[in-house]
This record gives structure tokens, C-alpha cells and sequence, in this order.
């Protein structure tokens, strides 16, 4: 039997739910909307599900809601340019429930610089949807680099359906 993480990747039509893709692998960017929500241990979780013993598990989720947006190359998934300088990353870091996962970067002396096309994904914890947007957007924006882009509708139509 498979053991092992396996991610679906699912769109919503008119018609309903759709199957995109399905992955032997966690998903990127949705386990960045996951992880912050996650108290258990993930090493306890990944050797029980190694050692088949899943059901001696808890899992342990915090109630609040995580938003992530990412930020990314302009051009990305064509072709993007790299090595644009990355500022703004204390000040995003400095707010409340905020984690920043990195893709695409390396350093370059004592800069941090664009490395690919998914550059970064900012993850923000809140009470509700409308406020973990709402504080990923915040802190999306402290990030700046040349050419970056990012969706304005992550989680919109969550956060008008729970309003």
C-alpha cells in the first residue's frame, strides 16, 4: 500500500470540483496555508505514517484561518527574470502571525535575491479568513523586489462566502 503524503490538486468549476492533478508530494503553495495551522509535531506525524501507526496519531490544529499569498517573478510561469534585490522582508516578519516561506531566493553577498519564478509565499494566521487575507496582504506588500507580482483574489471568494 502507498504510504506517503498525496496531494490533490483541485479546481472548482461550474460543474463542481475537479481533479487537476494528484502528487506524491505535499503541495506548493497550499501546505504554506497548512503548516502555520498545525500544532502537532510533523516529525512525530511523518515517522507514524512511516511506521504505519497513524492511528496512534492526534492531530492538533489551531482554529484560526491561514491565508498565502505568493509572490512572484513578473513573467512567471513564462520566462522572469532573476537576481532582483528583496527588501522588506523584516518588516513583514516583524507582524503578528506571519511566516514567510522561501522558493526562489539565494543569497548574493549580503543581499537576498530572486532566485526562480515562485520567489516567496507569505502565510498569515487570523481569526477569520477576512483578517488572515487581510494581514497577508499587509505584509505581501512590505516585500518588494523588481518585477514582482502577486494575485490580488487569494481567498476573496472565502472571505465574501463567510461574510
Amino acid at each position: 500500500p502507498f504510504v506517503g503524503a498525496l496531494y490533490a490538486g483541485l479546481a472548482l468549476s461550474s460543474r463542481g470540483p475537479r481533479v487537476v492533478e494528484f502528487n506524491a508530494r505535499f503541495g506548493d503553495p497550499e501546505t504554506q496555508a497548512l503548516m502555520p495551522r498545525l500544532r502537532s509535531d510533523f516529525c512525530e506525524v511523518a515517522l507514524a505514517t512511516a511506521a504505519g501507526d497513524l492511528a496512534g496519531v492526534r492531530l492538533e490544529w489551531a482554529p484560526e484561518a491561514c491565508v498565502s499569498v505568493v509572490l512572484a517573478s513578473g513573467g512567471y510561469p513564462g520566462s522572469y527574470a532573476t537576481g532582483a534585490v528583496i527588501e522588506g522582508l523584516d518588516d513583514a516578519l516583524a507582524m503578528e502571525r506571519v511566516e514567510i516561506f522561501h522558493a526562489g531566493t539565494i543569497e548574493r553577498g549580503d543581499e537576498l535575491v530572486t532566485a526562480g519564478g515562485r520567489v516567496l509565499a507569505v502565510s498569515a494566521l487570523g481569526d477569520d479568513f477576512a483578517s488572515a487575507r487581510a494581514r497577508a496582504y499587509e505584509a505581501a506588500n512590505a516585500i518588494t523586489f523588481e518585477g514582482k507580482h502577486q494575485r490580488s483574489d487569494i481567498a476573496l471568494r472565502a472571505t465574501e462566502a463567510l461574510s
